[in-house]
């Protein structure tokens, strides 16, 4: 799909009501999401990219004991999503945690997957550490840039 086509299919949400839209040409698919179930900053809206564009270089944890204790700490190391879409801390067929709060995790690491056009895409740790923080919930919409996991 041509990236002027997405430009204003973005730019058609923004001046509509329409919360989320999705639309397929052949093969291609592209949804765009106005919304997301964490607070955002005001007039900031999240947006679906397409998935080759963007590096898999952030990890994500999955986890049922998470804390969403805020980390403000300029000197915590977090993982930032590096695009918007689904985020999942559990293996889909398995329902297995990618990764548990206080888990050991090395640099390279899968600690969750981020679906984004209808591809899933493997979300590693960009450090070795230890996992002191998670951010997220799972099957929670993710913005570009937002933290997902501390480590330490």
């Amino acid at each position: 799909m041509d990236i002027r086509k997405i430009k204003k299919l973005i730019e058609l949400v923004q001046e509509s009501d329409i919360a989320e839209l999705e639309i397929k040409e052949g093969e291609e698919s592209v949804r765009i999401c106005r919304h997301s179930p964490v607070p955002m900053q005001a007039g900031a809206q999240a947006y679906l990219a397409p998935a080759s564009s963007v590096a898999a270089a952030i990890a994500e944890p999955n986890c049922h004991t998470r804390t969403s204790k805020q980390y403000d700490d300029v000197d915590s190391h977090k993982l930032l999503s590096p695009m918007v879409g689904t985020l999942y801390l559990t293996e889909k067929h398995t329902d297995k945690p990618w990764c548990l709060l206080g888990q050991q995790v090395k640099q390279g690491d899968i600690v969750c997957v981020i679906e984004a056009m209808t591809m899933m895409n493997s979300i590693a740790a960009d450090k070795s550490g230890t996992i002191t923080a998670i951010l997220v919930e799972d099957g929670e919409q993710i913005d570009f840039a937002q933290p997902i996991l501390v480590i330490e």
